[in-house]
């Protein structure tokens, strides 16, 4: 295996794992690698907010940063990473030519999160309602993700879709990308009978940070299409909307008489989940995997949502649910599912079936460690065949590096 093992990840945000997926997937990925013995320190730019995760509990060291400044390259230097974790490819745009000039030898790995050009191009024809095509995903954003997947030297993809659309779509050679999902621990069946069972739970939920632009779209499109369909059948019935960063705009939907509750932010998630009888998740653009609907998987609380809410979540298993696209069908299952105990019994075993089958923690880390450690191994032959990536490094070493330089001196007081 891998000697050494000095880790550090550049952060785009301080994860809130509490409030996002993205923040939940960090967490994971270093959870994997504390576990197999690195070293991790993680530094970012961004301010924290009150929901940070406090790495002082996982005794990782952490650094606020500056952009444009040379104090980072003191600083790498002084960490010496044997691997950089860049977290988006934001960060590897503002970062990765220091890495490259101060840290030669570290190897270079990024984490997509998500396609940010595929769900860009998914919200801009979802509001022209028009279709995705070629045109839409070849952007300036494509060019510049891809730029940055090519200059790295691993790239983790967290979507078989988008991991077929990188390889067959835009021909990046398969080398460059490796899958991992989310990773869970194996689930028991019996775990769901610790839950409050199906009479015990009341009203349907909804859940998203509302910065998130899939998310919030989705709520509004339950305020207007969805939810008063489903409130004339279930009067009795509430929707209760959570999520973090609720502003003046979220909270104006709020209506208790149509049983339209916004909740806001949430501390403790399981209660949450497993007090509610559905969630709904009706996403009409976005990319990745919705954090969200595992959640609902693990916390036994059957779900309706779309098939971009579905995409490259279940490996064609029989969903803990309904996928459903058309409003009146959404609402129907929805409905469906909030009153036949049989039906929602089945779903909860869906949930647990699709957990234990596509996101086994312990096969997804062993395969992304293999990769590394073979990757370790022959850096340089590999980096070799990545030509496209050595150009793409080298044109951003005396463009962006000089435009942050003189930015930099820009900046100095006078």
């Amino acid at each position: 295996m891998i000697d050494m093992k000095n880790l550090l990840i550049i952060g785009f945000v301080w994860p809130e794992p509490n409030s996002t997926a993205a923040g939940s997937r960090m967490l994971q990925l270093i959870d994997m690698f504390q576990i197999n013995g690195f070293t991790v320190t993680f530094i970012c730019a961004s301010s924290k907010s009150k929901n940070s995760f406090d790495f002082e509990t996982l005794n990782i060291q952490t650094f606020d940063i500056l952009l444009n400044d040379s104090s980072f390259d003191l600083l790498v230097s002084k960490i010496n990473p044997d691997f950089v974790l860049f977290d988006r490819f934001l960060t590897e745009e503002q970062f990765g030519w220091r890495i490259a000039e101060n840290c030669p030898e570290a190897i270079r790995i990024l984490d997509t999160e998500d396609l940010h050009f595929l769900r860009n191009a998914r919200q801009v024809t979802y509001k022209n309602n028009e279709k995705v095509t070629l045109n839409h995903l070849v952007s300036d954003l494509a060019k510049r993700e891809i730029a940055s997947i090519y200059r790295c030297d691993l790239t983790l993809i967290i979507s078989k879709y988008e991991m077929k659309l990188l390889k067959k779509t835009f021909k990046i050679d398969k080398s460059l990308l490796h899958y991992v999902p989310f990773l869970l621990y194996k689930m028991n069946p019996e775990a769901l009978r610790s839950y409050p069972a199906f009479q015990n739970r009341n009203h349907f939920i909804s859940i998203g940070n509302f910065k998130h632009e899939p998310n919030w779209n989705s709520v509004q499109y339950l305020k207007t299409a969805i939810w008063p369909l489903i409130h004339k059948k279930l009067p009795e019935a509430e929707l209760h909307i959570y999520g973090a960063y609720e502003t003046e705009k979220v909270q104006q939907l709020h209506n208790k008489k149509e049983g339209f509750i916004i909740k806001g932010w949430v501390e403790n998630i399981k209660v949450v989940f497993t007090n509610a009888r559905v969630c709904l998740a009706p996403l009409q653009f976005g990319a990745g995997l919705k954090g969200k609907l595992i959640d609902a998987m693990k916390f036994g609380t059957p779900s309706v949502t779309t098939k971009i809410g579905a995409e490259a979540m279940h490996n064609k298993l029989p969903w803990n649910g309904f996928i459903e696209d058309d409003p009146y069908e959404f609402a129907s299952k929805s409905i469906e599912l909030y009153t036949n105990e049989n039906l929602w019994t089945n779903a909860q075993q869906n949930g647990v079936e699709i957990i234990n089958s596509c996101f086994s923690k312990e096969k997804h880390e062993r395969k992304l460690l293999n990769k590394i450690t073979v990757l370790k191994k022959n850096l340089e032959e590999h980096r070799q065949n990545n030509f496209i990536g050595a150009l793409l490094l080298h044109h951003t070493l005396q463009s962006t590096k000089y435009l942050s330089k003189w930015i930099e001196e820009k900046n100095k007081p006078v």
